[in-house]
């Protein structure tokens, strides 16, 4: 072991804690592989390249997100709001490689009445026994044939690093950056691992006959609804009449843009394989946001008497995480439908959230990832294919023969585990929080907030430009008076007249604006200078 140990530190540990694990019985042994999976033990080129770009596409999810909320908060806490999503890059996968890619899919380590809860944290410890030459295996069995273990592990792994980063679009301001890791990495191991092996790891949420294709309980469930236990332990947040507006339509736009086009990998590539499935899922990720973009601005024309950009960007973000649980089991008309009705729920439960309660749902974490990702559970049971796709000749339409189809009891499968996991998901948030409270004071008051921005926490500022800082230009909050004696006309800037100065910036502030600290910009001549 000395020997080993020297030569590979990590590989010999883990094997140490492989083998201790084995004499107590927490990871399964069988070392024989049977003959029926050794034709599946071969990688297929093919689909090992599209698993690669899959998983490209889903790492390219988390610095969209970055974008997207950092659009929808003010000025002073938007590299805070992307500093939240893109830590989880680190801190997360780190944690994916040591042992929550074992507690999510090892072997069964707690098993009540047959029904199993938890995988062990020794099988894949420090990624011990997932190759690079052959597929993901357990117990002798190939999970995911045809691609590396390796490469399985690096894909599901982009799905645990952005769910976390989700939860932080609900309490923008509230928690400090460095308690804010302390609950990642707890949440990690209490929320989204058990989901996780519920579900995928064939725990008992798989063995009840639930279905979830991409995620819709073990990612936008679990975040949204521990968004939800998050904002009822932090409570009410005292703050002005007015609350930050979103400060750049172009970064919501963009984070938009940058989801939807990930989501192809995250739907797509849960298909484990290039071909009809992947299709299947690829083009429904298309159906659903396109009809819900349409439905949520149509909404707002009726409510609001005017479209809006940041309701078309919520609209396609809720028709994605409705058809993220059922892309690879229904129809594209079916998909219309998942989109049409689950704009019209979201964007109902999202104008309840703001407007008849004192949750501060920031950036419609609750009301679109936790009732988008719940109705689109439920959605498997109403909308998958009829029956005959699971008999032993399905039509060659089916999207998925021989897994899932529509019906009264499958309906019931899929409402009981949806609401169990948004109820275990809120409750473990909540107690969550108000055990870190104990050391981590929530922040209320509209003063403690400006411990969260950006430039208290990092000492940086989003925007800088010549002639003034815009985070440090105006620090009274409360204020929006501008000494009329200090603001220059363009005369009085340029009285030559000269053709070299084709920008004349004068930093204006309005009662609409001076909530997010960024003055108004009028350029002079700036048409005529381009």
């Amino acid at each position: 072991f000395v020997l080993r140990l020297a030569a590979n530190p990590i590989a010999a540990m883990a094997e140490q804690v492989s083998d201790f694990a084995s004499t107590t019985g927490a990871v399964s042994t069988t070392a024989t592989i049977p003959e029926a999976w050794r034709s599946r033990l071969d990688l297929d080129n093919g689909t090992t390249a599209f698993m690669f770009l899959a998983t490209c596409l889903v790492q390219f999810m988390t610095p969209g997100l970055a974008f997207f909320y950092s659009g929808m908060v003010g000025t002073k806490s938007t590299i805070v709001v992307m500093g939240q999503s893109f830590v989880t890059l680190g801190l997360i996968f780190s944690l994916w490689i040591l042992c929550l890619f074992s507690l999510t899919f090892g072997s069964h380590m707690i098993t009540i009445n047959g029904y199993h809860f938890l995988g062990t944290p020794f099988e894949y410890f420090m990624l011990h026994g997932v190759h690079v030459y052959q597929p993901l295996q357990r117990a002798g069995a190939v999970i995911a044939p045809g691609f590396p273990g390796m490469l399985f592990m690096a894909y599901q792994g982009m799905f645990a690093v952005i769910t976390p980063a989700l939860i932080s679009g609900a309490f923008v301001d509230r928690y400090r950056f460095g308690p804010y890791l302390i609950f990642l990495s707890v949440w990690m191991f209490v929320v989204y691992a058990p989901l996780g092996h519920w579900n995928w790891g064939g725990g008992w949420m798989f063995q009840y006959g639930a279905w979830d294709f991409a995620g819709g309980m073990v990612v936008h469930e679990a975040a949204g609804f521990s968004a939800l236990g998050a904002l009822f332990a932090l409570g009410a947040r005292d703050r002005p009449d007015k609350d930050p507006a979103p400060h750049s339509l172009p970064f919501v736009l963009l984070g938009t843009g940058l989801l939807w086009f990930g989501w192809f990998g995250f739907n797509g590539g849960s298909a484990l394989t290039i071909g009809g499935l992947a299709t299947i899922a690829f083009v429904n990720t298309q159906i659903a946001p396109a009809v819900g973009m349409l439905t949520w601005a149509f909404l707002d024309l009726f409510v609001q008497g005017k479209p809006t950009v940041m309701g078309a960007s919520a609209g396609a973000i809720t028709g994605l995480v409705v058809i993220t649980p059922s892309a690879g089991f229904v129809q594209p008309h079916s998909a219309m439908l998942a989109g049409l009705i689950g704009a019209c729920v979201c964007f109902t439960s999202s104008w309840l959230i703001k407007n008849k309660t004192r949750l501060d749902d920031t950036c419609d974490t609750v009301g679109v990832h936790g009732v988008g990702g719940f109705l689109g559970t439920v959605f498997v049971g109403l909308l998958a294919d009829p029956c005959e796709c699971t008999s032993d000749r399905p039509p060659i339409w089916c999207a998925n023969p021989g897994t899932v189809c529509a019906s009264s009891q499958q309906f019931v499968i899929q409402l009981v585990c949806a609401v169990v996991a948004a109820a275990y998901s809120a409750i473990m948030t909540f107690l969550l929080f108000k055990f870190l409270a104990i050391w981590v004071r929530p922040l209320k008051t509209y003063k403690d907030q400006k411990l969260t921005q950006d430039e208290h926490e990092f000492g940086e500022t989003a925007y800088k430009m010549e002639g003034f800082e815009v985070m440090r230009g105006y620090q009274d909050e409360d204020s929006c008076d501008v000494d009329s004696s200090t603001v220059l006309t363009s005369e009085q800037q340029n009285p030559a007249n000269d053709k070299s100065m084709p920008f004349t910036m004068l930093p204006q502030v309005s009662q609409s604006d001076n909530r997010t600290g960024l003055p108004q910009l009028y350029q002079g001549r700036a048409g005529a200078a381009l």
